[in-house]
């Protein structure tokens, strides 16, 4: 068994940051060394920032994205088009599609995907909310935006039913070939679903 080099509070630090997704035990020892290092430059500053974010940060009631207000910046937001709504798993999804830039949306937070064998049902999910704005009869096109996975189709499946007989648009996201991609690299279903998502040039 390994010696402790250090004191509890500086273990505590390791093993919390070993807890962020991409930090591992390794990454974590020396991302904490750095902070510890450049105390009065980082941890200082990182402390009192999240101190602040554990203080303010909200869950907006209406979309699912974490702001320091509720509604959120994006649902306040008046220049966007509150005709189109773009659904996805997880805010870091939305916030992946805003930095491209390419949409000016409403967006739609999940919090996840069906998965029976992890026991998320339709109640685990935003699902219910998405529905009720669905119905208050602004928005005109819903664009899925899930996860090309099973349990990502099964949840568009799902929402795709549960807003049949509503006068809405129901598009999703292409699945293919990335741009600059090369087809000997891709796997078959990537191939697979390139060739089915074809369009006319």
């Amino acid at each position: 068994m390994a010696k402790r080099v250090t004191g509890p509070e500086i273990e505590k630090l390791i093993q919390l940051l070993a807890k962020v997704p991409g930090l591992g035990p390794r990454s974590a020892r020396r991302a904490a060394l750095h902070l510890i290092k450049k105390k009065e430059q980082l941890l200082g500053p990182l402390s009192g920032a999240m101190g602040e974010a554990y203080d303010k940060v909200k869950i907006c009631s209406r979309c699912g994205n974490v702001d320091t207000v509720d509604p959120c910046t994006v649902c306040t937001d008046l220049h966007r088009d509150q005709t189109m709504l773009i659904v996805v798993e997880d805010v870091s999804d939305l916030w992946a599609l805003e930095r491209t830039g390419a949409m000016n949306t409403a967006y739609h937070v999940l919090g996840g995907t069906l998965s029976p064998l992890d026991g998320i049902g339709p109640d685990d999910l935003n699902i219910r909310a998405l529905i009720d704005r669905v119905n208050e009869g602004v928005i005109r096109e819903i664009i899925i935006a899930v996860n090309a996975t099973v349990e990502g189709q099964t949840t568009a499946h799902y929402i795709t039913d549960q807003l049949s007989g509503i006068d809405v648009k129901i598009t999703r996201l292409a699945h293919g070939v990335p741009v600059g991609g090369e087809l000997d690299y891709l796997d078959e279903g990537t191939l697979t679903a390139a060739l089915r998502a074809r369009t006319v040039i």
